[in-house]
């Protein structure tokens, strides 16, 4: 079905930045710094030894790229799919997989330690698929997985697996016997053993193991084989973000209505500001299945499209999130009886930024990072002149 989003990642810099404009506690800070996540390394083409088929992973650890000894697909990637088949084996795997929630697959994405150690450890599933890939940098062939720890939803779908520096991809190669290979030796004189090390090193480091490179910083590395693999074309820099687009919508009766209208001619159509708002009805049925406002008698149909006037337009059943409205609330203090605004663009001049927020940590990422995003849209469509809601 349609889910309504809003375009949040196109703020993730401006979100990031103006942290450092703000006297906020840090630990709010480092908090929303981790929700935006981002990150600084590489894409990098892997192709399949059989039939040189193309697929790109991000890291932030290029530099580790001598030490990937496998690759891990998402169970629900393209390619895997197309693949596999019908195979009995592998569909009950994806069923298996597909009933465990996100959070209990998440726990980790990229290689070399790109992510927290949220469930390290944690034993993973997957199944060893029926080809190889072709690891760019010095053209070994390393085998191919499918694990439920890896998801479509983040990143590309697919991780080239470093176990030697990042621990779930340590924690799955013990448990599938796939090979340990370091490539970055501490600094600190601690010595890894591929053989036996049961804790990754995720930390800084000289490179080994990795032919040209070897003795760099590890850094230096990062830098060096990011350039080559752009002058091979094998691979580019690229910024990444774990912040993604605002899932607003929602399956339920409360929250405010998304004011669309679905015509079978016009497509989608924005109900016109005369005709707003949108006023749910009072006689909602919470017995059914679903949806109350998807099973109304006359809310959906009652409506003609805006645009051509066909009678066959339905009116859009989600409501928002009901973070949309907490996100602006505090502007409609400065004139809450009016009827012919939300607010007085020249008091919110005046007022914004607040001078002190008076709230717990609880709302440390969402809502006072969506307060964050819906001044920064209001103030580019004209609405305040503010960077930020709160100073303090």
């Amino acid at each position: 079905r349609t889910q309504w989003f809003l375009r949040i990642t196109r703020y993730a810099d401006e979100l990031l930045d103006g942290l450092d404009a703000i006297e906020w506690p840090e630990r709010v800070k480092n908090a929303q710094r981790a929700w935006i996540g981002r990150s600084e390394g590489a894409e990098v083409r892997f192709t399949t030894a059989d039939d040189g088929a193309e697929v790109v992973v991000y890291t932030t650890r290029p530099d580790t790229l001598y030490g990937a000894t496998y690759f891990v697909f998402a169970p629900e990637h393209p390619l895997v799919l197309a693949r596999m088949g019908d195979d009995p084996e592998y569909a009950a795997f994806r069923t298996e997989v597909s009933r465990r929630s996100e959070i209990e697959r998440l726990s980790g994405l990229d290689g070399a330690g790109d992510d927290d150690e949220a469930g390290a450890g944690r034993a993973k599933r997957g199944v060893r698929l029926p080809f190889d890939m072709v690891n760019p940098v010095d053209g070994r062939t390393i085998p191919a997985f499918a694990a439920d720890y890896v998801l479509m939803e983040y990143g590309t779908g697919a991780i080239m697996a470093v176990p030697a520096h990042d621990q779930r991809d340590l924690d799955f190669a013990r448990q599938y016997g796939a090979d340990v290979r370091v490539v970055v030796r501490p600094d600190d004189g601690t010595v890894l053993d591929p053989a036996t090390m049961t804790e990754a090193w995720a930390g800084d480091g000289t490179t080994v193991n990795s032919g040209e490179y070897d003795g760099l910083p590890w850094q230096e590395t990062k830098r060096r084989i990011v350039a080559d693999l752009e002058t091979r074309g094998l691979g580019s820099g690229r910024v990444n973000y774990r912040l993604r687009d605002w899932l607003i919508s929602r399956q339920r009766s409360w929250g405010a209505p998304i004011p669309v209208v679905h015509c079978p001619d016009c497509g989608e159509v924005g109900v016109p500001r005369d005709q707003l708002p949108v006023r749910l009805p009072d006689d909602l049925d919470f017995t059914v299945q679903g949806s109350p406002l998807e099973a109304h008698p006359t809310f959906k149909h009652d409506v003609v499209c805006p645009r051509c006037g066909s009678a066959d337009a339905v009116r859009d059943t989600d409501t928002m999130d009901t973070f949309v409205d907490s996100s602006w609330y505090f502007l409609r203090y400065l004139d809450p009886t009016s009827e012919d605004h939300a607010w007085p663009v020249a008091a919110a001049g005046r007022w914004l930024p607040v001078d002190q927020y008076t709230g717990g940590i609880e709302h440390a990422i969402l809502h006072l990072l969506y307060s964050r995003f819906f001044v920064k849209a209001l103030r580019d469509l004209g609405h305040v002149a503010a960077d930020e809601p709160f100073a303090r």
